[in-house]
């Protein structure tokens, strides 16, 4: 692991977002929608910052990505535009792949959160995010972002 691990996901970014309505009830209802992102590195790498726009919507969100080269694990703090600050995941990327989890709750039921990062190249990234009610033994899928790259970070193209 190294603090440069998320330098692929620096830049701005178109995303396709795919979301269940409806989670945790076995659920088969999505739906689509688009968003932008830009994300800038910070200490070098070692952090960075998120902001997101999500325009049907009218809302914003903001995730906080910090390296702590220690314990050599990354911890991603996501905060929305109506002032709630979610409890962190943590993980760290294994062969290429970023596995980020916590602990955090929906709608009053206890859930284990997983985020998957998948670089897919330099102008390409899927984020993925689970639930488990059953504190890990099955997991629903309930998010998926696929980003494209409308441009690259300040100073790095």
């Amino acid at each position: 692991m190294a603090a440069d691990d998320f330098a692929f996901l620096h830049g701005t970014w178109t995303i396709a977002n795919r979301r269940l309505k409806t989670r945790l009830a076995g659920a088969d209802d999505w739906e689509e929608f688009s968003s932008k992102a830009v994300i800038r590195p910070l200490f070098g790498g070692a952090a960075n910052i998120e902001e997101i726009h999500y325009p049907a919507e009218g809302a914003y969100g903001l995730t906080l990505r910090l390296y702590d080269a220690e314990k050599d694990i990354w911890s991603l703090h996501w905060a929305t535009s109506e002032g709630r600050l979610f409890p962190p995941v943590q993980g760290r990327f294994t062969e290429g792949i970023g596995l980020f989890e916590g602990d955090d709750e929906h709608r009053g039921t206890p859930v284990r959160v997983r985020f998957t990062w998948t670089p897919g190249g330099p102008d390409s990234a899927r984020w993925e995010q689970a639930f488990s009610a059953d504190g890990g033994l099955t997991w629903e899928l309930n998010w998926v972002m696929e980003f494209s790259r409308s441009a690259p970070a300040e100073g790095t193209g």
